[in-house]
């Protein structure tokens, strides 16, 4: 990983990319480890968690991890996801948080220095292109270890640095199925 031990960090995690990414791969992240990499490496100014909630279940099997998340580090951004019935007449849920992420790393651009991204959405290229010209340095983090690459060519082509979840995974990942003392997944929301 190429940060600079002088740079103010911001960490910025597309929970359900993130999720499927390391399901992809057969690795749970340990997101404490996860915390103490970057805090090992610069200074870690935040750390963001963005994921959608399906509000009307009674448990949401998302909702330990992002209780741990709150209390341990990390500053949690949800919304509602959306349900609906498509024309197979299947139930889907929705809940893109691009939009959310994208805004809230433009607005703190001027406090940090390096914006490491954990999502290989290619709608995201657009801020990675962003932060760039303000000056920023960009990591996106995913994966090219799959069958089918997890991060958009483009999104890779334009961050300043690419790191590969696996490779991550050697420091703050742990085998699936998941120890039970440690903090709960992420679940599928989109």
């Amino acid at each position: 990983m190429s940060i600079d031990p002088r740079e103010k960090v911001v960490l910025f995690v597309d929970g359900a990319n993130l999720y499927a990414t390391s399901k992809a791969i057969g690795v749970d992240i340990d997101y404490r480890r996860l915390l103490q990499e970057f805090q090992s490496k610069a200074y870690l100014l935040r750390a963001y968690y963005y994921t959608a909630l399906v509000e009307d279940q009674e448990y949401s099997s998302i909702r330990p991890l992002i209780d741990w998340l709150d209390y341990n580090g990390f500053t949690v951004v949800t919304k509602p996801a959306k349900e609906f019935t498509d024309a197979a007449g299947r139930r889907k849920i929705k809940g893109n948080m691009d939009i959310e992420l994208t805004v809230d790393a433009l607005e703190m651009s001027p406090h940090f220095d390096h914006f490491v991204l954990f999502s290989g959405d290619g709608d995201f290229t657009a801020l990675v292109a962003a932060l760039q010209r303000r000056g920023k340095r960009v990591t996106v983090v995913s994966t090219l270890t799959t069958p089918t690459p997890m991060i958009a060519d483009d999104l890779r082509r334009q961050a300043d640095f690419f790191v590969d979840v696996a490779d991550l995974a050697k420091t703050v990942g742990r085998a699936a199925p998941v120890d039970r003392s440690a903090p709960p997944r992420e679940t599928d929301t989109e």
